[in-house]
């Protein structure tokens, strides 16, 4: 067929040059006049007129008016006590790293780790090993309150106290891994270079935490769930037609069993070099329409196909050097006032790891409305990809609805501003509604449900 078409174009052309050259050896002749008609031509579009029986501000109030009552003030009651948690986070880390210094447990254990060797490089891990243990030990009251009697009080968690400890006891070896790993890699970048370790600190937290990003769906996750390739059906079959329409390198839909732990639905399409991977709970799949199971996997696209991953770790990686440089700066101010009684030497000494500790956990409140602006707007941008992706507005708005079991729908701009690393059920269904009402006269659109008003 290729070679087919090669002679006949080779033909074409041949044919165009050898009436050229012999039109350009004839006289030259006068070319005809003709004559032009202009006519005027129809408009190739017009705006489609939104129907004025369909009002999206209506269909948003229509929406959150589903979600009233004791439904209502229990989501609201735990989403605001989570801002009292995020203070209370912080200024118990504090009170640890105080307990750690002032006792001089963190000198002692730092004693400790030079007892048993003389390398500067083996010492950090000794001591951090300790230091997470102990500062696990004694955080984990608040952890219990806040993960599982609070979840269960509120009726999100579906484990009891051993399933419960069990996740706990795996989240915690893999962070002492990670932790004692990381750390001992930044203290070798203090003590190379004390004066801009700020710099080269930031350089690895960012490598670090695109290692962790990347890998963590595919290789951690399944630490806590049992992950399986979703059956065979319409939901996957729409799925990976999804999918592939906006270029997600994924051959398999899998689901995991998110239920042994709470109620909450979730979904992420995630991973690297071949691994990519769309997996989706079991709670979506049970307590979802296909209408909303697409639409909640048009938002996890959005986040791959947009680069959301490598965006987030830019944007974290400029707030990691911010820190950094307060810490480092804070670090010196309070050794210099208390060093002596703490028995912390030098920024490159393990044991002043509280002092760090406390002053990162300080920045962190103080910078929570801007890092939750940065994943704010990743999950508004994701929002508007998925709108145009599954074109499902009514399944999303759903969707949303279901998240308010655990997010309050409708905050104050202050408060959705300072504390929601989410749109709020507001934006996200006000948003949802305006998509619909510019895409009215589109078929499928039409042809689908009915928004209320």
């Amino acid at each position: 067929m290729k070679f087919g078409h090669l002679a006949i174009w080779a033909a074409i052309a041949f044919g165009m040059l050898a009436f050229g050259t012999a039109y350009a050896q004839s006289t030259p002749a006068p070319a005809p006049v003709a004559h032009v008609t202009v006519h005027n031509l129809a408009a190739a579009y017009v705006s489609p007129a939104v129907s004025p029986s369909f009002d999206p501000a209506k269909a948003t109030n229509a929406y959150l008016s589903r979600i009233s009552g004791a439904a209502r003030a229990r989501s609201d009651s735990y989403f605001e006590g989570g801002y009292v948690l995020i203070l209370v986070d912080a200024l118990y880390s504090v009170v640890v790293s105080a307990i750690l210094l002032w006792l001089g447990l963190s000198a002692g254990m730092r004693n400790f780790a030079q007892r048993i060797t003389r390398s500067r490089f083996l010492q950090v891990p000794i001591y951090v090993v300790m230091f997470i243990v102990l500062t696990t030990v004694l955080t984990f009251p608040l952890t219990v309150y806040e993960e599982f009697f609070r979840e269960h009080t509120y009726g999100l968690s579906n484990q009891n106290f051993p399933q419960w400890f069990g996740d706990f006891a795996t989240g915690f070896a893999v962070s002492l891994i990670a932790g004692t790993i990381a750390l001992t890699i930044i203290y070798s970048v203090i003590r190379a270079t004390p004066r801009w370790w700020w710099a080269w600190g930031t350089l690895v937290a960012v490598g670090f935490f695109a290692v962790t990003a990347l890998i963590a769906p595919v290789f951690i996750s399944p630490l806590f769930n049992h992950y399986q390739p979703l059956r065979e059906g319409p939901v996957k079959a729409e799925i990976l037609l999804l999918a592939r329409a906006n270029d997600v390198p994924a051959t398999n839909v899998y689901e995991f069993d998110a239920s042994r732990q709470s109620k909450r639905i979730s979904a992420n399409v995630s991973g690297f070099l071949g691994t990519t991977r769309i997996s989706l709970n079991d709670n979506l799949l049970n307590r979802s329409t296909p209408a909303e199971i697409e639409a909640v996997l048009g938002h996890e696209m959005g986040h791959y196909v947009l680069s959301h991953v490598a965006i987030l770790i830019t944007w974290f990686g400029i707030v990691i050097l911010v820190t950094f440089l307060f810490v480092n700066w804070g670090f010196n101010g309070l050794v210099n006032i208390f060093g002596g009684n703490w028995d912390v030497r030098a920024i490159d000494d393990p044991a002043g790891l509280p002092v760090l500790t406390a002053l990162l956990s300080i920045f962190l409140l103080l910078a929570t409305p801007v890092t939750n602006t940065i994943t704010r707007t990743t999950e508004a941008q994701a929002d508007i990809f998925g709108l145009n992706a599954a074109r499902q507005p009514d399944g999303f708005a759903e969707a949303t609805l279901q998240l308010s079991e655990y997010r309050k729908l409708d905050p104050t701009p202050l408060e959705e501003f300072v504390f929601y690393d989410h749109p709020s059920g507001r934006t996200r269904i006000s948003n949802a509604m305006r998509w619909k009402a510019a895409h009215l006269n589109d078929c499928d659109i039409k042809a689908g449900p009915v928004s209320p008003q």
